[in-house]
C-alpha cells in the first residue's frame, strides 16, 4: 500500500513537471517572448525527438539497421496534406491517415525485408526510402519534384508537445512490457531467441511498424508547420540525420536519443549559414563517437529517478 502511494506521488510529480514545462513555453509563445526563429527551432527539436525515439526502437532496441526512416516520414507528410489540402478533411483525420499510411508502408517493407540481416537489411531499407522519393517525384497529383506549397499551418505547440510525449511514453512502455523483452532478445541474440520460442520476425515487424507510425506522425506535423513539402526534403540525408541522432545518443537508450536530437537540432540551427560544414561536422562527430565512445553518449542506459538518486547519494 505504501509503495503504491509512493508510485502515485512520483507519477503525479512527473505529470506536474511535464505540464509546467508545457505551460511555460506556451506562455512564452503567447506573450511574444519567443520569436519565430526560436519557435521554428523548438518545432524542429520536437519533430527530431519523435523521429529519433521511433528509429531507436528499430535500430537500438530491435537491433535492425534501417536507413529508410525519411521514407516513412514522407508517406506521413504527403498523406496528411492530401487529406487536409486536397480533400478538405480536418487535421485530426490527416494525422490518423498519416500514421496509418506510414504503418502500412512499414508493414509492407517490413515483412519481406526483416528476414534479412545486417548490411542486406540496410540496403533494402535505403532502397525503400529512395523508391518513395522517386515515386513522389513522378506523381503529378502532388506536383512532382516541385512539391506542395501553401500548406495550412495547423501544427500548434500543444499538438507538437503532446505528440512528442505520447511517442516517448508508447516506446518506453512497449520496451518495459513483455513485448519489449522479446524485442530486446532479438537484438541480443536472434538465434537464441528463436530457440526459446520467440517469433523473431513478428517482433521485428511490430517494432518496424510502430517506428514507421511515429515517423508518419512526425511527417504530418512537419508538413503543416513549414508550409511546403517536396520529395527532396525526404532524401537519404534526412535518414542520415536521424541515424546520427540515434547513434550519438546510444543505441537502445531513449534518453540518449532525446539528448542527441536536442543537440543536433541546436547544432543545425547554429550552422544554418554553413550547410556544407554541417555535413562535415556530422561525419566528424560520428568518427569521434565511434572511436572514443562507440556505445554512444548514454550507451543503453536511461536517465531516471534511480540514476539521479545514485548520483546524488554518491556525491554526498
Amino acid at each position: 500500500m505504501q509503495e503504491s502511494k509512493h508510485k502515485l506521488i512520483r507519477f503525479g510529480g512527473e505529470v506536474l513537471v511535464l505540464v509546467a514545462l508545457f505551460t511555460a513555453i506556451q506562455y512564452a509563445i503567447t506573450a511574444g517572448l519567443l520569436n519565430m526563429y526560436f519557435q521554428i527551432n523548438l518545432t524542429s527539436m520536437c519533430i527530431n525527438i519523435i523521429l529519433a525515439v521511433s528509429l531507436n526502437l528499430i535500430n537500438g532496441f530491435t537491433g535492425q539497421l534501417s536507413l529508410g526512416h525519411a521514407g516513412f516520414m514522407a508517406v506521413g507528410a504527403y498523406s496528411s496534406v492530401i487529406m487536409t489540402q486536397f480533400l478538405g478533411q480536418p487535421f485530426a483525420v490527416g494525422i490518423i491517415i498519416a500514421c496509418a499510411a506510414a504503418a502500412v508502408a512499414g508493414f509492407i517493407i517490413g515483412v519481406p525485408t526483416l528476414r534479412l540481416r545486417g548490411d542486406y537489411l540496410a540496403i533494402a531499407t535505403l532502397a525503400f526510402g529512395e523508391i518513395i522519393r522517386v515515386v513522389l517525384m513522378n506523381i503529378d497529383y502532388v506536383n512532382g519534384p516541385a512539391g506542395i506549397v501553401g500548406i495550412s499551418k495547423l501544427t500548434t505547440w500543444p499538438l507538437l508537445y503532446w505528440s512528442m510525449i505520447v511517442t516517448i511514453l508508447v516506446v518506453v512502455n512497449l520496451i518495459n512490457s513483455s513485448y519489449g523483452r522479446a524485442i530486446v532478445s532479438v537484438r541480443e541474440d536472434e538465434v537464441a531467441a528463436e530457440l526459446m520460442g520467440v517469433n523473431t520476425t513478428k517482433y521485428k515487424v511490430l517494432a518496424f511498424v510502430i517506428g514507421a507510425t511515429f515517423a508518419g506522425l512526425a511527417g504530418a506535423l512537419y508538413a503543416h508547420f513549414f508550409y511546403i513539402i517536396k520529395p527532396e526534403t525526404f532524401n537519404f540525408l534526412k535518414s542520415f540525420d536521424i541515424l546520427v541522432m540515434v547513434v550519438l545518443g546510444g543505441l537502445g537508450s531513449t534518453t540518449g536519443a532525446i539528448i542527441a536530437a536536442i543537440f543536433i537540432t541546436v547544432l543545425t540551427a547554429a550552422l544554418q549559414s554553413f550547410p556544407a560544414i554541417r555535413m562535415i561536422l556530422y561525419a566528424l562527430i560520428l568518427i569521434i563517437v565511434m572511436i572514443y565512445r562507440p556505445q554512444g553518449l548514454m550507451g543503453n542506459k536511461e536517465f531516471s529517478r534511480e540514476t539521479l538518486n545514485r548520483i546524488w547519494g554518491g556525491r554526498k
